[in-house]
């Protein structure tokens, strides 16, 4: 069974390859769902890190329904791990309604080319994942990043044997994978499961203040700088 780690950062990636792991998917930030990492970091990795290198391509938080300037940035992000030879692309757009859009996706596969192509979990927003699946079936997606709609993996499992069962392409279980339930995916007959495999230790004390923003971690909602709300206040100090 293939075991893909979700790296987060150089120090994981090391981590992955040490412990034996088959793949690494590298990314930033867990504590948004992952983003895009940076040039640095992918370099970096590249330099390092002999097993296969998958990249998450998604430029922001939040939902996965993007701009024409968003599109173009994750378009040149794939041009950028193609040129340091990464084995892989994670990313997937949908619709506002939260269907898969097709045409943008069939874009980034093509973009892809001829690294292999995850569609993420995006998928685990999609109303009718059945049908949906079909659609990704056709335009050269190798694998689905799924936890079966659910909140961890072993609460989906039955739609995702239902999934594997409709479909050619690879179904790669994740969210919750842990050593107490690896061996559930194994038996159900799933050739690879996607993981962290985390820990956290103390790095520093209390802050004197706290850098995060609860108000931030809204999937349901984008925060962009407002151009009122800039030059208001240049006007301000202008006066």
């Amino acid at each position: 069974m293939i075991v893909e780690i979700c790296a987060n950062s150089y120090q994981s990636a090391i981590n992955a390859e040490k412990a034996e792991a088959n793949r690494i998917e590298l990314c930033s930030e867990l504590t948004l769902g992952g983003i895009t990492p940076s040039y640095g970091l992918l370099k970096k990795v590249m330099q390092n890190i002999s097993i296969p290198v998958h990249v998450l391509i998604r430029p922001r938080s939040g939902d996965f329904t993007y701009s024409d300037e968003e599109f173009e940035i994750m378009k040149k992000d794939i041009l950028l791990c193609k040129e340091l030879g990464c084995a892989g692309i994670v990313s997937g757009i949908l619709n506002s309604d939260n269907t898969i859009n097709i045409h943008r996706t069939q874009e980034l596969v093509a973009s892809s080319q001829p690294m292999s192509f995850t569609f993420h979990r995006a998928f685990d927003w999609v109303n009718n994942p059945k049908e949906e699946i079909l659609k990704l079936s056709k335009i050269g997606v190798a694998r689905v990043l799924t936890s079966g709609q659910q909140t961890t993996a072993e609460k989906g499992i039955s739609l995702l044997k239902e999934l594997k069962d409709k479909t050619t392409i690879s179904i790669l279980p994740g969210g919750g994978i842990n050593i107490k339930n690896v061996h559930l995916f194994k038996e159900a007959g799933f050739d690879e499961v996607h993981l962290s495999a985390s820990s956290q230790i103390q790095t520093i004390e209390s802050p004197k203040i706290s850098m995060n923003s609860s108000k931030l971690f809204d999937e349901t909602k984008l925060t962009f700088s407002d151009i009122q709300k800039i030059k208001n206040i240049i006007s301000n100090l202008n006066e």
